[in-house]
This record gives structure tokens, sequence and C-alpha cells, in this order.
């Protein structure tokens, strides 16, 4: 590729194509002496700057700043026109990122001539391969970076070699468990077998002994299970055979353990209502109020059962709600009240029964004296 060709570039291109490629001296000659692009040269002329490239940032600055005072839309003067100062603005853009490519470029070339200086005369051609391994090819700074990569790329490989390995290792011991637990399977399959054969042969000898023709029932079917169309015989006989056993499922048990539960608190809270009085006093309140708090912990306690409960019951119906502490007092308080004024009736009809028949012994026994008294 010429040098003529390579100037055609754009600026960004060029920079990336000669970077890599050309060592400092080439890039310092290109970057002094080449010719500017088609575009980069417009972009002077805007500015009002020479056309071979000299100029300093500080030049370039000054241009711009002189052209935004003429052009810029808000400036106020007779020239200001937004469409050139856009184009000027552009200009200034492309000169100024092409000052900071030429000034990158420059210094590192200069990096890279020092490196080389001070490599020169240090030591002999053939000992540059005694460091980094021998990797990598050109200056100190380009085989660093080289031998940097060469690292990376070793380390790779090692990470990716042991889990290989450890996969390896994994999949060997997996096949030994796999193999062990097959040997163990079968040695329980064997051993199943032969207590099947001696029970069978057991049964088979006592048949024959005619140990089984006094059962009552013999040659009559089963009539212990009901028939159930809705299920499947097999399963509805199991489910009999464990009802007989006293085996209950767990919802069944947890549903049962609740109802209890709240039937004695309950019943202790209706318990300590009653033995207060009515209305209550002021101590009869606070001891009141410290039952309730226990009986609302009691109730936390049982709602965490009745989550349980929903969680395991198989029927939507039959799953309970939350206890609430405020309707429970109230229940409690109600039934207190009623059993208060059941038991006033009560008093109150005995202490009529007994003021009738305290009456009627008293007519009699006044009868019986008026009578005494005509006898005599």
């Amino acid at each position: 590729m010429s040098c003529s060709v390579l100037l055609r570039l754009h600026p960004g291109d060029l920079h990336k194509v000669l970077l890599p490629i050309y060592n400092a001296a080439t890039v310092r000659l290109l970057c002094s002496g080449s010719r500017l692009s088609r575009n980069l040269r417009e972009s002077y002329r805007i500015l009002q700057l020479p056309e071979d490239g000299d100029s300093s940032p500080e030049e370039v600055k000054e241009a711009y700043m002189r052209m935004a005072k003429l052009y810029h839309p808000d400036s106020g003067t007779p020239t200001a026109d937004a469409a050139l100062f856009c184009h000027i603005e552009e200009a200034y853009r492309a000169v100024v990122a092409h000052l900071a490519r030429r000034r990158s470029a420059s210094s590192n070339a200069q990096m890279d001539e020092d490196e080389e200086d001070k490599t020169k005369n240090q030591a002999p051609q053939h000992r540059q391969y005694l460091s980094f391994e021998g990797v990598g090819s050109g200056t100190p700074s380009q085989r660093e970076r080289q031998y940097q990569q060469f690292r990376m790329d070793r380390a790779t490989d090692q990470v990716l070699e042991y889990r290989r390995k450890r996969m390896e290792q994994a999949a060997a011991e997996e096949g030994a468990m796999v193999v062990r637990d097959a040997r163990m399977r079968s040695k329980q399959i064997k051993i199943t077998q032969a207590v099947e054969r001696l029970v069978e042969d057991l049964i088979q000898e006592s048949m024959a002994r005619g140990d089984f023709r006094n059962l009552s029932g013999a040659g009559k079917p089963l009539s212990k299970f009901d028939h159930n169309p809705f299920s499947d015989p097999m399963t509805h006989n199991l489910n009999r055979i464990l009802i007989d056993n006293g085996y209950q499922p767990e919802w069944i048990v947890a549903q049962k353990e609740i109802r209890e539960t709240i039937k004695k608190l309950r019943y202790r809270l209706q318990e300590v209502r009653s033995r207060l009085g009515s209305p209550m006093r002021h101590s009869e309140q606070l001891q009141w109020k410290e039952h309730c708090a226990d009986f609302t912990d009691d109730l936390k306690k049982l709602n965490k059962k009745v989550d349980t409960f929903n969680l395991i019951v198989p029927l939507m119906s039959l799953q309970m709600v939350h206890f609430n502490t405020n309707r429970e007092v109230e229940k409690v308080m109600k039934a207190d009240q009623e059993y208060r004024k059941k038991m006033e009736q009560e008093r109150k009809h005995m202490k009529d029964s007994e003021e009738a028949n305290t009456s009627k012994q008293n007519s009699r026994q006044g009868l019986i004296m008026w009578m005494q008294s005509l006898l005599k």
C-alpha cells in the first residue's frame, strides 16, 4: 500500500491502519511530511487557516472564536448565519481531531524511540530472548504485551484442563455409585424373593396338611368390605384395612386437634369470666385483660396450625379460617351474660316457689289451729 493511497483514507482509518504496522520512524515521517485530505483541507479553508496543517491548537481555537463572533446566530451581528456556523463548527471539530491524532501518533513514536534507545546498547541481540520465556518479537513493550496474552491463553488452557479432569473424576465416581446401588438393589430383590418363596412354601405346606379347612367362611367370598362404585376395589379395600387398624390421614388428625384446642381455650376463658363479677371492678378488669392477652397468644399458635391444615387438606371446602380474638371474646361475654340471666331466672323461680310453699304451710297451720280451737 503506497503512502498516497493511505493519505486518501479517513483520518480515523488512517490512524488505525498505520499504528500497528509501521514503526516509530515511519509514523513520524508520515505525520510530518504527508499532505492533508481534501475534507481536512476544506476544514482549514473554512476556518481561514493555512492548508499545510501546521497550525497549533491555540491558533485553531483563536480562528474558531473569531468566526463564531461573526457568524453565530446569537452574536447579533449582520453577518450571523446559522447554516454557515454549523459548517464552521464541523470544520473546527475535524481540525481538532486531526491535531489530537497527530499529537498521539507523535507521542507513541517518541516512546518507541526512547525504548529502542534504552535497550540499544544494554545487551547483545540474542539476549532479548532470555526474558518473557522467549515469547514474542519486536520492541520490549511489544514483547511484553505478547507475553501477557500468552500467559492469559496458557491460564485459560490450564483452567479448561482442570475442569475436564474434575468432570471425568465426577463421572467415574457417579458410575461407581450407580454400580453400587445396582448391586444393593439386586441383593435386596434376591432377599425379598427368597422370603416370598419361603412364605409361599409354608402356605402350601399348611394347605396340604389341611390347616385352612376348619376356618369360618371357607369357600365363601369376602363380605367384609362394601362395594364402592366410585373407587377402585383395591384402593377401597386398602382404605378399609387402614381404618380398621386405627390409621387416620394427617389432615383429619390436624382438624381434630384444632377443634379440641379451640374448645379448651373457649372453656378456659369462660371459666375465668364466670369467676369475675358483673359488672367487673378495676382489679377484675386488669385480671380479665391479662387472660385475654394469654388467649390472644394461644390463638396465634392455633392459627399457625390452621395454615398447616389448609395446606394438606385435600378439598377446598374443608379449609378453615383464622380465629379472631375479638370475635371469640364477644362470644364468651355473650354466653356469660346469657348464663347469668338464666341463673338469675332460676334463683327467682326458686324464690317464688319457696314463698308459695311457705304461704301454703302457713295457711295449713292456720286452718289446723282454727279447727283445734273449734273442737275445744
